[in-house]
C-alpha cells in the first residue's frame, strides 16, 4: 500500500489531513512535525508521496523541498499552503515540488490532488532501453472526454520523455503533472464548457454535470487533441479542445500568487512553473509547452 509522509507542525492540521486522507482509504500514513525530522524519515524509509507545511521550526517547508529533491528526488512533495505564504510556495515550486492545496481548500482538494500526483509519478519501465538512447520520438492522440485515456496518454509520454534522457524521473513527475493540467482543462473547460471548480456545497452537483455532459451531444462528440515530439534536448506538447475557446489575456499574469491562494487558475500556474514555454493559441482552445533540457 503507497505510504504518505505529512510533516506538519500544527497538530490540529496533522489531525485534518490525517482524517482526510485516512477516511479516504488506500495509504498508510505517516508523520513528522518538522522539515528535519521529515527528511530523517525519508531517508530511512520508502514513501512514495510527502505533503508539507511550510512555515515549521527546525527546517521550514522550502529547506525541505530542497533538500528532498537533491537527496530523494523520487519523492513528490506537495505543498499545503496557508494565506501569506504564497511567495514561499511559489519557491519551492521552483525548488521541485509539484503541487500545492491552499488549507482552506483541504477537505475539497486533498485526497484528489495526491491521487492525481500518484497517478503521475514517472517511473522508467522494466528492462527498458537505457535513458538518453531514443534520439526522437513523435506520437500523436485523439482522446475522449475520459480521465483515464488522459492519464494513460500521459504515462506513455512521460516514458518515452526518460527514454529520450530530457530530464530526471523527478522532473519527468513535474511534466507530467504540466500536461495533466493542461488536459484536464481541455476536457473540462474546453469540450465540456464547465466553470471554474463550485463551493464544497456544490461538488455533487458539479459531478453530476461532469458525467451528464460526457454522454450527451454536443459535449460527447467533442475530442482532445494531443501531440508530443521528444528529443534529447527539448519537448514539444500541444493540448487542442473542441469547445468554444476563451481570451487568454484574462488568465493571471505569471507573476501574480494571488491562483495560490484562491485555488483557481493553479493549472496555468503548474503549466508556467514546470514548462519552459507555455502559448495559448486559437482563443485558447489549444496551448503549446515547451521543456528545454536543464531549462525550469
Amino acid at each position: 500500500m503507497p505510504t504518505v509522509l505529512v510533516v506538519e507542525d500544527s497538530t490540529t492540521d496533522r489531525r485534518v489531513v490525517g482524517f482526510l486522507l485516512k477516511r479516504a482509504g488506500g495509504w498508510e500514513i505517516e508523520y513528522a512535525t518538522h522539515g528535519q525530522e521529515a527528511l530523517e524519515k525519508v531517508q530511512q524509509s520508502a514513501f512514495d508521496l510527502m505533503l508539507t507545511d511550510l512555515i515549521m521550526p527546525a527546517m521550514d517547508g522550502l529547506e525541505l523541498v530542497s533538500a528532498v529533491r537533491e537527496r530523494c528526488p523520487r519523492v513528490p512533495v506537495i505543498l499545503m499552503t496557508s494565506r501569506g505564504n504564497e511567495g514561499i510556495a511559489m519557491l519551492a515550486l521552483r525548488a521541485g515540488a509539484v503541487s500545492y492545496i491552499p488549507k482552506r481548500l483541504l477537505p475539497r482538494q486533498l485526497v484528489e490532488t495526491v491521487a492525481r500526483v500518484m497517478t503521475l509519478v514517472a517511473r522508467p519501465r522494466a528492462h527498458a532501453p537505457e535513458s538518453g538512447s531514443m534520439r526522437e520520438f513523435k506520437c500523436s492522440f485523439v482522446l475522449k472526454n475520459d480521465v483515464g485515456m488522459i492519464r494513460s496518454a500521459i504515462a506513455y509520454v512521460q516514458e518515452n520523455v526518460l527514454l529520450a534522457g530530457l530530464c530526471d524521473e523527478a522532473e519527468c513527475t513535474r511534466v507530467g503533472v504540466a500536461l495533466d493540467e493542461a488536459l484536464v482543462n481541455a476536457l473540462v473547460h474546453g469540450n465540456l464548457e464547465m466553470g471554474p471548480t463550485p463551493g464544497i456545497e456544490s461538488d455533487k452537483d458539479y459531478a453530476a454535470m461532469f458525467s451528464h455532459r460526457t454522454k450527451v451531444p454536443p459535449y460527447a462528440d467533442r475530442r482532445i487533441h494531443f501531440s508530443a515530439s521528444v528529443t534529447p534536448d527539448q519537448g514539444v506538447f500541444t493540448v487542442c479542445d473542441e469547445g468554444l475557446g476563451f481570451d487568454p489575456s484574462g488568465l493571471p499574469n505569471p507573476d501574480d500568487l494571488s491562483p495560490l491562494e484562491k485555488g483557481c487558475g493553479r493549472g496555468v500556474v503548474l503549466m508556467r512553473m514546470f514548462m519552459t514555454e507555455v502559448a495559448f493559441e486559437n482563443n485558447g482552445r489549444q496551448v503549446t509547452l515547451v521543456k528545454r533540457r536543464g531549462v525550469a
